[in-house]
């Protein structure tokens, strides 16, 4: 089974492109912090590179920015390439299957995303003496 799943901060802009078939994709990156430090101390960080493809992309090109949190779920792909030198290279891509947004939305003016709307009114709160007691005895278990 080829699954991962990475929580971390976008480190540029997701790039949204469309394919000569008319197929969206988007591409940015993430970096992921380790559970642990080295002998210095310090806590190591893992870059990797997202690919999302049709409408998962294009919701992460519309409401995702640098600095933004997500988790992404999905597969890792392996890329052998030759760079302008002639040298063989590899690459290592995870494509998204399921994206989660998890900043805040009063993080977005920090990150650079569009603002979302909220579309509800906010709750008001109750106050304790609007409370009602219950005794032990009307619990139905």
């Amino acid at each position: 089974m080829n699954k991962i799943t990475l929580i971390g901060n976008l480190t540029r802009d997701p790039e949204l492109s469309q394919l000569p078939s008319g197929v969206s994709v988007c591409k940015f990156g993430i970096a992921v912090n380790r559970n642990f430090t080295n002998a210095n101390g310090e806590r190591e960080t893992d870059f990797f590179n997202i690919t999302a493809w049709r409408g998962l992309g294009e919701n992460c090109a519309k409401y995702l920015a640098k600095g933004r949190k997500v988790c992404v779920v999905g597969n890792v792909q392996i890329r052998n390439y030759e760079d302008k030198d002639g040298n063989k290279r590899t690459a290592v891509d995870v494509v998204a299957e399921d994206i989660e947004f998890l900043s805040a939305r009063s993080d977005d003016a920090d990150a650079g995303a569009p603002r979302v709307q909220q579309a509800a009114a906010p709750r008001a709160k109750k106050q304790v003496s609007e409370l009602t007691p219950v005794e032990n005895e009307d619990l139905p278990f």
